[in-house]
Protein backbone atom coordinates (compact mmCIF):
# COMPACT_ATOMS: atom_id res chain seq x y z
CA UNK A 1 0.00 0.00 0.00
CA UNK A 2 1.43 3.89 -1.09
CA UNK A 3 1.79 5.49 1.77
CA UNK A 4 1.03 9.02 0.26
CA UNK A 5 -0.88 10.22 -2.15
CA UNK A 6 -0.57 13.03 -4.27
CA UNK A 7 -3.20 14.96 -6.00
CA UNK A 8 -1.18 17.91 -8.42
CA UNK A 9 -1.90 20.81 -10.31
CA UNK A 10 0.48 22.85 -12.00
CA UNK A 11 0.92 25.45 -9.47
CA UNK A 12 -0.98 24.00 -6.28
CA UNK A 13 -0.17 20.82 -4.54
CA UNK A 14 -2.47 18.58 -1.66
CA UNK A 15 -0.35 16.01 0.09
CA UNK A 16 -2.63 13.45 1.38
CA UNK A 17 -1.68 10.55 4.16
CA UNK A 18 -2.57 7.54 3.23
CA UNK A 19 -4.84 7.77 6.60
CA UNK A 20 -6.86 10.68 5.02
CA UNK A 21 -7.85 9.47 1.84
CA UNK A 22 -11.19 8.34 2.50
CA UNK A 23 -11.94 11.68 4.46
CA UNK A 24 -11.30 13.67 1.23
CA UNK A 25 -14.83 15.02 -0.45
CA UNK A 26 -13.49 17.31 -2.98
CA UNK A 27 -10.52 18.93 -3.89
CA UNK A 28 -11.07 21.73 -6.96
CA UNK A 29 -8.49 24.34 -8.34
CA UNK A 30 -10.27 27.36 -8.87
CA UNK A 31 -7.85 28.92 -10.67
CA UNK A 32 -3.82 29.48 -10.99
CA UNK A 33 -3.46 31.34 -7.69
CA UNK A 34 -6.19 29.10 -5.54
CA UNK A 35 -7.56 25.64 -4.91
CA UNK A 36 -8.49 23.64 -2.15
CA UNK A 37 -9.84 20.61 -0.59
CA UNK A 38 -12.26 19.07 1.63
CA UNK A 39 -12.17 17.19 4.55
CA UNK A 40 -14.87 14.59 5.84
CA UNK A 41 -14.80 15.67 9.83
CA UNK A 42 -16.98 14.11 12.02
CA UNK A 43 -19.51 17.23 13.13
CA UNK A 44 -18.30 19.11 9.99
CA UNK A 45 -15.78 19.85 7.25
CA UNK A 46 -12.32 20.89 7.26
CA UNK A 47 -11.78 23.40 3.99
CA UNK A 48 -8.24 24.22 3.20
CA UNK A 49 -7.69 26.50 0.87
CA UNK A 50 -4.27 26.63 -0.34
CA UNK A 51 -3.27 30.02 -2.82
CA UNK A 52 -0.77 32.18 -4.23
CA UNK A 53 -1.23 36.06 -4.37
CA UNK A 54 0.23 37.78 -7.02
CA UNK A 55 3.53 39.43 -5.91
CA UNK A 56 3.32 43.13 -4.80
CA UNK A 57 4.91 44.13 -8.15
CA UNK A 58 1.35 43.74 -10.18
CA UNK A 59 -1.22 45.58 -10.87
CA UNK A 60 -3.89 46.66 -8.45
CA UNK A 61 -6.39 45.38 -10.65
CA UNK A 62 -4.77 41.95 -10.19
CA UNK A 63 -4.12 41.77 -6.41
CA UNK A 64 -8.49 43.10 -6.64
CA UNK A 65 -8.92 40.33 -8.72
CA UNK A 66 -7.19 37.91 -6.50
CA UNK A 67 -8.95 39.29 -3.73
CA UNK A 68 -12.69 39.27 -4.83
CA UNK A 69 -12.47 35.05 -6.29
CA UNK A 70 -10.33 34.39 -2.74
CA UNK A 71 -14.11 35.50 -1.31
CA UNK A 72 -15.75 34.67 -3.40
CA UNK A 73 -14.23 30.64 -2.82
CA UNK A 74 -14.40 31.45 0.79
CA UNK A 75 -18.15 32.33 0.67
CA UNK A 76 -18.98 28.58 -1.07
CA UNK A 77 -19.20 27.07 1.99
CA UNK A 78 -21.26 27.32 5.16
CA UNK A 79 -19.92 29.54 8.57
CA UNK A 80 -19.73 26.03 10.43
CA UNK A 81 -17.13 24.09 8.33
CA UNK A 82 -13.85 25.19 9.65
CA UNK A 83 -11.69 26.94 7.13
CA UNK A 84 -8.02 26.95 6.76
CA UNK A 85 -6.07 29.66 4.40
CA UNK A 86 -2.65 28.85 3.76
CA UNK A 87 -0.25 29.23 1.29
CA UNK A 88 1.76 32.76 -0.05
CA UNK A 89 0.61 36.21 0.25
CA UNK A 90 3.42 37.31 -1.13
CA UNK A 91 2.56 39.96 1.98
CA UNK A 92 3.77 41.87 4.85
CA UNK A 93 2.43 42.04 7.68
CA UNK A 94 3.44 44.85 9.64
CA UNK A 95 3.63 45.06 13.42
CA UNK A 96 1.48 48.57 13.11
CA UNK A 97 -0.86 48.75 16.37
CA UNK A 98 -4.21 49.06 14.01
CA UNK A 99 -3.46 45.73 12.96
CA UNK A 100 -2.59 44.10 16.48
CA UNK A 101 -5.83 42.36 17.18
CA UNK A 102 -5.33 40.36 13.68
CA UNK A 103 -1.49 40.42 13.18
CA UNK A 104 -0.22 39.64 16.93
CA UNK A 105 3.00 40.80 17.81
CA UNK A 106 5.54 38.55 16.75
CA UNK A 107 5.37 40.38 12.96
CA UNK A 108 9.04 40.13 11.30
CA UNK A 109 7.82 43.83 9.58
CA UNK A 110 7.70 46.93 10.98
CA UNK A 111 5.95 48.38 8.00
CA UNK A 112 2.72 46.58 5.85
CA UNK A 113 2.85 46.50 2.21
CA UNK A 114 0.09 46.97 0.01
CA UNK A 115 -0.54 42.97 0.32
CA UNK A 116 0.06 42.53 3.84
CA UNK A 117 -3.06 45.58 4.43
CA UNK A 118 -5.22 43.27 1.73
CA UNK A 119 -5.01 40.29 3.61
CA UNK A 120 -5.25 41.98 6.94
CA UNK A 121 -8.60 44.09 5.49
CA UNK A 122 -9.62 40.06 3.86
CA UNK A 123 -9.00 38.75 7.65
CA UNK A 124 -10.89 41.20 9.61
CA UNK A 125 -13.74 41.30 6.82
CA UNK A 126 -13.89 37.04 7.40
CA UNK A 127 -13.28 37.27 11.31
CA UNK A 128 -9.67 35.52 10.97
CA UNK A 129 -6.78 36.15 12.59
CA UNK A 130 -3.09 35.65 11.14
CA UNK A 131 -1.84 32.74 13.17
CA UNK A 132 1.65 32.88 12.06
CA UNK A 133 2.15 36.63 13.50
CA UNK A 134 0.77 35.26 17.35
CA UNK A 135 3.59 32.89 18.81
CA UNK A 136 7.44 34.21 19.29
CA UNK A 137 10.14 32.39 17.06
CA UNK A 138 13.71 31.41 17.22
CA UNK A 139 15.76 33.75 14.91
CA UNK A 140 16.50 30.97 12.85
CA UNK A 141 12.67 30.12 11.87
CA UNK A 142 11.85 33.97 11.44
CA UNK A 143 12.81 33.74 7.24
CA UNK A 144 10.66 31.79 4.73
CA UNK A 145 13.03 32.29 1.89
CA UNK A 146 17.01 32.79 1.72
CA UNK A 147 18.67 33.42 -1.55
CA UNK A 148 20.72 30.42 -3.46
CA UNK A 149 24.24 32.67 -2.26
CA UNK A 150 22.97 32.72 1.55
CA UNK A 151 23.15 36.04 1.98
CA UNK A 152 19.91 37.71 1.42
CA UNK A 153 16.65 37.03 3.45
CA UNK A 154 13.75 39.34 2.83
CA UNK A 155 13.40 42.46 4.81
Amino acid sequence: MEKETIIINWEQDFFVHHKLIAAVKRVEFVSDWISYIVLRGCWYNIIVLNMHAPSEEKSDDSKDSFCEELGQVFYRFPKYHMKILFGDFNAKAGAENIFKPKVGNESLHQDSNDNGVRIVNFATSKNLILKSTMFPRRNIRKYTWTSPDGNTQPD
